[in-house]
């Protein structure tokens, strides 16, 4: 890409394809790209405007007839856990989150693909290889880290990492306003774990302790199953024409 590519980032459009979250529908995206010095900067600025990052790109949905995807982001500040939430945090305590520089391991990509293969094999990620998974964690150029959960040692205090078997990971992205929880995953064989939630639980402490105002969380879609849960971390606030306006969540959506 040429030095003016890099400081003016030019923006194109998708052709339409089908809807991932609702049947019936087409989708359109936006997307630039996230690359040189600045890339961290734009990052930030594209993220508080509603745009996801996956690998070096920058997108947000850009339906013509469709405006049910909402950006979400969580008010660090005034979350509260429901008694839902503190089972979960309780169930999930002998867990332990060590931030990692995002590389790629076989440890990951194993558990990766047991992810997938139990709960999206029909996705658009089922096809992914090794190549592609090293490609998502590694292909970034804003701060970045991969968070690896696993149960609690006796030095884990100390050393901030735990051992045994890879139970869960998330990709996150560390803003100048929060963190923007990139994509995660987690052993299909511990449902009862509500790990997919608990990890959200953790990265809302995380930004607490960094003092970092805002979670993001990507999209809510209304009408989506598989979206749902988003609407339970509140406070939040959603991207509207008119900016981020506060709303509260539905405590009783599902996992």
């Amino acid at each position: 890409m040429s030095e003016f590519g890099r400081e003016n980032p030019q923006f194109y459009l998708t052709a339409p394809t089908a809807c991932p979250y609702l049947p019936g529908k087409y989708e359109r995206k936006v997307f630039t790209h996230l690359v040189g010095e600045k890339a961290s900067a734009l990052n930030d600025i594209l993220t508080q405007g509603g745009f996801r990052r996956s690998q070096n790109i920058a997108y947000r949905p850009a339906c013509e007839a469709c405006k049910a995807c909402v950006s979400v982001r969580v008010r660090v500040d005034e979350f509260q856990p429901s008694r839902t939430f503190r089972r979960i945090i309780k169930r999930n305590a002998d867990l332990i989150g060590e931030e990692l520089p995002p590389q790629p391991s076989a440890d990951q990509y194993a558990l990766f693909r047991d992810y997938l293969d139990m709960r999206h094999a029909e996705g658009g990620m089922a096809e992914m290889t090794v190549l592609d998974y090293a490609m998502m964690v590694e292909d970034t150029h804003v701060e970045t880290r991969v968070i690896e959960y696993r149960r609690r040692g006796p030095d884990s205090g100390i050393r901030g990492r735990g051992r045994g078997p890879l139970i869960a990971v998330a990709l996150t992205d560390v803003l100048s306003d929060g963190l923007s929880m990139v994509y995660s995953f987690f052993d299909p064989d511990m449902a009862d774990r509500s790990l997919g939630t608990f990890m959200i639980l953790d990265h809302i402490e995380r930004a607490r302790k960094a003092g970092l105002p805002y979670v993001y969380l990507g999209y809510w879609v209304k009408g989506s199953p598989k979206m749902g849960y988003k609407i339970r971390f509140a406070p939040q606030e959603h991207l509207t024409g008119t900016g981020w306006l506060r709303v509260e969540g539905e405590d009783d959506a599902q996992d």
